[in-house]
């Protein structure tokens, strides 16, 4: 691969944006190899952290493509974006992103895309589009504006406004904030801990529950209900509840920070 690499920590995948020299801009043969690189990870792994090698996560959308193409063309890229994106966002497996350095356009679009994101206190997070005379393309408009608040993300658009890894995490843009260079090790942690779960929950975590918040809260719950009694009659739900009944299993909840 040109752009990306993979590897694996037991059934975690670990896919690495590779092109620094470029800030791990996004272009459309950029898109096409993560496409590519997602269904050779959903082969072989449980779950999946995506990361970047030198300063930056990700600048965004490749400008100097961009510039070159027609409206038409335009528009057949953002959907593109918008498919593989989604193969990430409703996929098989559940995905973490370890932020750092800039996050910023098409690359916060990427980042909104995972189901957690971990970022290091190195990172900031912008959506420059306005300010270029563009506008995002890459699913901004729907994912992180769901997850930041569309006032939030207009005034980032308008004002070309951004924001450090704290106030990322109040806004609910990244869910941790680890030290400098710190933020791949907890993503690979959080995925080695989910990717331990049963593989139905997993999958109706990452797709029962953003559907539900679409839906009014009677249709919610029904479909709830319907997860629920299919999640808890699966044979491995059946043997966790009675190894947890017999006390033969780790998973008790316990504090925050106790040993």
């Amino acid at each position: 691969m040109k752009y990306l690499t993979i590897k694996y920590k037991g059934d975690v995948a670990i896919l690495t944006l590779n092109r620094p020299e470029k800030r791990n801009a996004i272009s459309d043969a950029f898109v096409e190899e993560l496409n590519d690189a997602i269904t050779i990870i959903e082969e072989n792994a449980k779950a999946a952290v995506i990361n970047a090698n030198g300063p930056h996560f990700c600048s965004g959308l490749d400008l100097a493509e961009h510039a070159k193409k027609t409206p038409l063309e335009g528009v057949y890229g953002s959907r593109r974006w918008h498919q593989v994106f989604d193969r990430i966002h409703r996929g098989k497996l559940a995905w973490f992103s370890a932020l750092h350095g800039a996050v910023v356009g098409g690359g916060l679009e990427l980042a909104s895309s995972t189901h957690v994101r971990v970022a290091d206190e190195t990172a900031f997070f912008a959506l420059p589009e306005g300010k270029r005379g563009i506008f995002v393309g890459g699913g901004a408009s729907v994912r992180s504006a769901r997850l930041m608040g569309v006032a939030r993300m207009t005034d980032m658009m308008l004002t070309g406004r951004s924001v450090d890894a704290a106030t990322a995490e109040a806004w609910n843009l990244v869910q941790y904030v680890t030290k400098k260079g710190e933020a791949l090790e907890k993503a690979i942690e959080l995925a080695t801990q989910t990717a331990t779960n049963s593989e139905f929950s997993n999958y109706a975590i990452i797709h029962a529950l953003p559907r539900i918040q679409d839906m009014s809260s009677d249709d919610g719950l029904f479909v709830e209900s319907m997860v629920a009694s299919f999640a808890a009659t699966t044979p491995e739900a059946e043997a966790r509840l009675n190894e947890f009944l017999q006390k033969k299993s780790g998973t008790k909840v316990t504090k925050p920070n106790s040993e």
